[in-house]
């Protein structure tokens, strides 16, 4: 079985403001401009961002109670108050330079001591606050970007996924969301077969590819085909996934199926999705 891999660096110090924290205009995480319809804003020369632009695109969960907010990563956990400098870092409080505040119903946060403090590397580039994080790794690979394709009636569609959160995220879900192991079905295809109940429709292929774009990993998700009658659908999962290089199946469920969807739309909405081809007419 493939091994899912994350970098973890605790760092316990709050940084020195440069000079070009002040003259942010944009941010890029692992090469690729955030997309974003509020630009940073600078406070006592600290660069400041809404939460969501930082939190959903280095891969950490956000959980709200009245005014403090919670963001955790792997074994890394930060709470912060709304108008008040007081941090708690896994348990340890510091000061903060520059206190999270609410704007325009968005929630503002130093970028640099969040993406730090979540492993991420940081500097600054004429305008724009780069920060690097840990690539994916499989079997000792650096994944550079998953490949996503899937089709339609009249085409198919492929996206190149950039952004190692993204990477972590999804091939975390393929990795611990697989149920039981079954037997391959009777019939699967890239398209919908209305001859054959218990036959399965590809709804997706993720490549994880090299730096050097060879494929490491390929996972297929296929959802079984519905215009028949109940009685003849008894028994066959409503959604499997094949370990394409393994040449194993899995029961998948819904829910993962809509998690990965979701990453899906954050990554396009936020500039990490590319299309580089698109045969649907």
């Amino acid at each position: 079985m493939k091994k899912f891999f994350t970098g973890l660096f605790l760092t316990s110090t709050l940084f020195v403001a440069t000079p070009a924290d002040a003259a942010t205009t944009q941010i890029k995480i692992d090469d690729v401009v955030v997309k974003s319809d509020t630009a940073p804003e600078q406070k006592n020369n600290r660069t400041m961002v809404p939460l969501r632009v930082i939190s959903e695109n280095l891969g950490a969960q956000v959980h709200w109670q009245d005014s403090q907010i919670t963001l955790s990563m792997d074994q890394t956990t930060i709470k912060l108050n709304l108008n008040n400098r007081t941090v708690i870092k896994n348990g340890q409080k510091e000061q903060l330079d520059v206190q999270p505040y609410m704007k325009n119903n968005r929630t503002y946060v130093p970028i640099r001591f969040i993406a730090e403090t979540f492993s991420s590397q940081v500097h600054y580039n004429d305008g724009t606050v780069n920060i690097t994080t840990e690539p994916l790794l499989i079997e000792d690979e650096k994944i550079k970007v998953l490949r996503y394709e899937y089709h339609m009636t009249m085409g198919g569609v492929i996206q190149d996924i950039k952004g190692n959160a993204y990477h972590q995220a999804l091939f975390k879900i393929f990795q611990e969301k697989k149920g039981d192991k079954v037997e391959a079905p009777k019939d699967y295809y890239w398209h919908l077969n209305l001859e054959t109940p218990g036959s399965y429709y590809k709804l997706g292929q993720f490549d994880f590819m090299s730096q050097d774009q060879n494929s490491v990993q390929q996972y297929d998700i296929y959802t079984l085909n519905q215009p028949f009658p109940e009685e003849l659908l008894q028994g066959y999962p409503e959604y499997l996934l094949h370990d394409f290089d393994g040449d194993n199946w899995y029961i998948f469920s819904e829910q993962a199926v809509k998690s990965i969807q979701q990453l899906i739309n954050s990554a396009y909405n936020n500039g990490f999705s590319k299309i580089i081809s698109n045969t649907v007419a």
